[in-house]
């Protein structure tokens, strides 16, 4: 999928296309495939940035993925609704952090930490 394709996609399309790219990056990463998983990094930035300009109702729809089986899909959920959603946000990092190992549970932790500490740079 191409950056200009995005604005393009219906809302449950563009959620749909978080979860895929969520769950794919990780294991990416975990591989060594670095220009992958940054593609993938990219892409699932330029989503959000749509979903928040076609306004809050858009975004809302991310909480679907707060209950992800996927550790990887359930932490940037997490991430992304920390502005709108702070307490489903805070619960869901809780969670990974205590819970999950590796860089999922690790960036789960930080993302929280930097919350709490007012330091947070949303993407």
């Amino acid at each position: 999928m191409k950056k200009t394709q995005i604005k393009k996609l219906p809302t449950e399309e563009l959620i749909e296309r978080i979860r895929t790219l969520s769950a794919e990056r990780w294991p990416a990463i975990y591989a060594g495939k670095p220009r992958e998983a940054n593609r993938m990094y990219d892409l699932l930035v330029a989503i959000e940035k749509e979903l928040k300009a076609r306004g809050i109702e858009a975004q809302r729809q991310l909480l679907k993925l707060l209950d992800d089986p996927d550790p990887g899909t359930r932490c940037w959920a997490a991430v992304s609704v920390l502005e709108f959603a702070p307490g489903e946000g805070e619960r869901v990092l809780t969670d990974i952090a205590a819970h999950v190992d590796g860089l999922v549970g690790f960036s789960a932790e930080r993302s929280l930490e930097q919350w709490k500490a007012g330091t947070f740079n949303p993407r």
